[in-house]
């Protein structure tokens, strides 16, 4: 059976990648490293591109 994949288009900013954890090179006091995690301003995390409104023109009145 052919897999439905939904028609949303991934986030051109982060690729789809909206989450990422960076680290610092500092350590805690139990050994495990300090991690700062940072989403994608663009989307908010979410991956998907959003859809834009559509402008409005006017036509000669």
């Amino acid at each position: 059976m052919p897999v439905r994949l939904t028609n949303r288009p991934i986030c051109h900013h982060c690729d789809g990648f909206p989450a990422v954890s960076i680290t610092t090179g500092a350590r805690r006091r139990d050994g495990s490293r300090a991690l700062l995690r940072v989403v994608c301003p663009v989307c908010q995390g979410t991956g998907h591109a959003h859809h834009a409104p559509a402008a409005l023109v006017q036509i000669g009145r």
